[in-house]
């Protein structure tokens, strides 16, 4: 499977897109990035393409109306997001605006969903200590 690598530029311009709020986290992935609400990922970079997790009216109107991209690898696309336009990456500050619209709604759309739950960390060997003590002790 093909993971490109996002540039810095690429890089800089996604956080330039993703709101910048204090409950949106922007974490890296797999050499790109992910931009999260509540745990839930709203936004996405992999390699050029930003994509975006809208509710499905929104996304059907963003499909329906722009050359719009499957988000992710092309043998596994991600279900649930859109890949904005290519064409906007190379357009300038009007498709900024554009792009970040629609990451304003991915944001509002995912902060309704239910928060994840970090998930536990496995303890590394030899740190765990859980009390149980076998018969024989």
């Amino acid at each position: 499977m093909d993971m490109p690598k996002a540039t810095e530029e690429e890089k800089e311009r996604f956080r330039r897109v993703v709101p910048d709020r204090p409950d949106v986290v922007v974490k890296p992935m797999f050499g790109n990035l992910g931009a999260f609400v509540n745990g839930n990922m709203f936004a996405g970079l992999f390699g050029s393409t930003i994509g975006v997790k809208l509710s499905a009216e929104d996304k059907e109107l963003l499909e329906s109306s722009e050359r719009t991209v499957p988000f992710g690898p092309a043998e596994r696309p991600m279900g649930g997001y859109t890949g904005l336009p290519e064409v906007w990456n190379e357009e300038g500050d009007g498709d900024d605006t554009r792009a970040r619209a629609w990451a304003e709604k991915a944001l509002g759309y995912v902060a309704t969903l239910p928060a994840k739950e970090p998930k536990a960390r496995p303890a590394k060997p030899g740190t765990s200590r859980t009390g149980n003590r076998s018969a024989a002790e």
